[in-house]
C-alpha cells in the first residue's frame, strides 16, 4: 500500500456515497442497514478488480461523479449502465464500465450519465475504510460510516493501493428486466379491501421526484383503507410498501425508518428492490404478486444468475492480446529467464 496514494472525489454528481453489504443486526435498536440499493453491481464491480465481493465501493446516481487518482496508478471498475470518459494528460476518450480500468497518477475518470437505470458502483482495488457497527456504509442521518459519516463531496480522499494484476471485463452484461416489480402481501393487507389490492396490482404508479435511498414516493391511483389510516408503529424493512392516509404508496428502501405507522400494504421482494431502486423520477411501473414461497424461488434464482455473471469475468486482452499473460510466461519454448531459479551455466558435457 502506498501511504500517499488516494483517489480524490473532485465531484460527487447527484449523489455518491460509500457503501457496502450493509449494517445487519441493528434494526431492533432503530439502526437501518444502510448499503448498496443493488448488490450484484457492488459485486461485480469488486470482482473486476480483484476485490472480495462485500468491499465497500462508491455508489452513485444518474452520473456526474468525477474521481481523480493521486500518488500512483490504481486499478477501477464501474458496474451499470454507465457511459465514462477517462482524461489523461488533457486528453478525454471514452471507456466502457463493466471492465477494469488503471488510472495513471493525475487521471480524472467521469461517470458522464447513465443510460438505463440511475445507479452505478465504482470499486477501488484495495480499499479499505473502518467499520461502524460492522460496517463501512453510509447512513448520514445518523453520521454512521463512510468519510465522517457524509455522503461523498469534492476534496474528500479514499485509501489506494498501487494497481496490481490483470485488467478484467464482463464479456456480457445483464440484461434490463421489464417486467413488473414483484411484491408478496404485506403484514397490514388486512387494512386494505381486495378491490384495493387488485388496484395496486392492475395500476401505473409513477415515480416521483421524491425518491432517494430512503425511499421511493409514488403517485397512481389511491389506495383506499378499511378503517384508520395508522397504525401503531411496526416494524419495517426495505421493500415495505406504506400507504399514508393520501392513498399514494410509499416503498421503503436502505436507509429507511426501522418502523413506522402507516400500514403496509405489500412488500417488494428482495430481488426485485435494485429495479425499484433504479427507476428515475417520471418513469411508471407496475406490480405483481407472488407467494413468499415464489419470492424464495426467486431469491435463489437471482443468486444463480449473480454467480454465473461473477464465474464469467475474464481477463481483459486489449487489442486482442493479453500482454500481462505474455510477458508473464516464457515466450520461446525451451528458453528461460536468466534470473529465474531453474537458471544454471551448461556444464562442458551438456556444452
Amino acid at each position: 500500500m502506498n501511504s500517499t496514494a488516494h483517489l480524490e472525489i473532485v465531484s460527487p454528481g447527484a449523489y455518491a456515497s460509500i457503501q457496502d453489504s450493509g449494517r445487519r443486526g441493528f434494526r431492533r435498536i432503530g439502526v437501518p442497514w444502510a448499503g448498496v440499493l443493488d448488490p450484484r453491481l457492488m459485486r461485480i464491480a469488486n470482482a473486476l478488480v480483484g476485490n472480495p465481493g462485500t468491499t465497500p465501493v462508491i455508489e452513485c446516481f444518474d452520473g456526474g461523479l468525477q474521481v481523480l487518482a493521486r500518488g500512483a496508478a490504481m486499478r477501477v471498475a464501474v458496474a451499470g449502465d454507465a457511459v465514462i470518459e477517462i482524461e489523461h494528460a488533457g486528453e478525454r476518450k471514452p471507456v466502457p464500465a463493466w471492465r477494469s480500468i488503471t488510472l495513471a497518477d493525475g487521471d480524472i475518470m467521469r461517470i458522464r450519465r447513465m443510460g438505463s437505470g440511475r445507479i452505478a458502483a465504482l470499486a477501488l482495488e484495495g480499499l479499505a475504510l473502518p467499520q461502524v457497527l460492522g460496517s463501512a456504509s453510509t447512513y448520514a442521518r445518523a453520521a454512521l460510516g463512510g468519510v465522517d459519516g457524509r455522503a461523498l463531496a469534492a476534496g474528500m480522499c479514499l485509501p489506494a493501493q498501487a494497481a496490481s494484476g490483470v485488467e478484467r471485463i464482463l464479456p456480457q452484461v445483464p440484461a434490463a428486466e421489464e417486467r413488473p416489480i414483484r411484491v408478496v402481501r404485506g403484514p397490514q393487507a388486512d387494512h386494505f379491501s381486495a378491490e384495493t389490492f387488485e388496484t395496486l396490482l392492475g395500476s401505473d404508479y409513477r415515480v416521483t421526484a421524491e425518491a432517494d435511498r430512503m425511499g421511493v414516493r409514488l403517485e397512481g391511483p389511491v389506495l383506499g383503507h378499511v378503517g384508520a389510516a395508522e397504525i401503531i408503529s411496526d416494524a419495517t424493512v426495505p421493500g415495505s410498501i406504506q400507504v399514508p392516509g393520501k392513498g399514494q404508496p410509499i416503498v421503503l428502501l436502505a436507509d429507511a425508518q426501522t418502523a413506522g405507522g402507516y400500514p403496509k400494504i405489500a412488500t417488494v421482494i428482495g430481488s426485485d428492490i435494485p429495479r425499484l431502486a433504479a427507476c428515475r423520477p417520471g418513469q411508471t411501473l407496475r406490480f405483481a404478486a407472488v407467494s413468499a414461497v415464489e419470492g424464495e424461488r426467486i431469491a435463489r434464482e437471482t443468486e444463480a444468475e449473480t454467480l454465473a455473471l461473477l464465474a464469467a469475468i475474464c481477463p481483459f486482452a486489449a487489442e486482442g492480446v493479453d500482454e500481462a499473460a505474455l510477458y508473464a510466461v516464457n515466450l520461446v519454448s525451451g528458453v528461460v529467464h536468466a534470473l529465474s531459479a531453474e537458471y544454471r551455466p551448461l556444464t562442458a558435457a551438456e556444452d
